[in-house]
């Protein structure tokens, strides 16, 4: 049973990885003031697309913590990769609310950072995706 307990925990990760890949680059084109005229369109995407990846992160922390739930002496006492892991999952949790923030913005016609900036703020998903998946799968202290 662990194991299918896993393979949805994994697989409610990617799909709030892909989220949380794209969402920040559809506010990229929102940014630029060329699209003025895909902006309503570029809202719905927004809304959409960050319910989908709620529905995945959540998803994916309930399995997560059936996971933790049923190796508690292992993960919270024997390991030290896991306590950097939940410290990445805090930090990425803070993302996926600081991209609701932005949606707001951008639904309120108040955004305040130019596509640049968006450009540096999509790369941090994939910092934390790497680091993460090296911890649980390499396991590296």
């Amino acid at each position: 049973m662990y194991e299918w307990i896993k393979a949805i925990h994994v697989i409610f990760m990617v799909t709030w990885f892909a989220g949380l890949f794209y969402l920040p680059r559809l506010y990229v084109y929102h940014a630029m003031p060329e699209n003025t005229g895909s902006f309503t369109l570029f809202k719905i995407m927004e809304r959409r697309l960050f319910a989908i990846m709620t529905i995945g992160a959540v998803i994916t922390l309930v399995f997560g913590l059936i996971m933790l739930a049923l190796n508690w002496q292992y993960l919270m006492v024997a390991t030290h990769w896991f306590h950097a892991k939940l410290l990445l999952i805090v930090l990425l949790l803070g993302y996926h609310h600081a991209c609701y923030k932005l949606m707001i913005k951008f639904r309120d016609d108040a955004n305040t950072h130019d596509h640049k900036w968006y450009r540096w703020f999509n790369e941090a998903p994939s910092v934390l995706l790497i680091v993460i998946v090296i911890l649980a799968i390499v396991k590296p202290f």
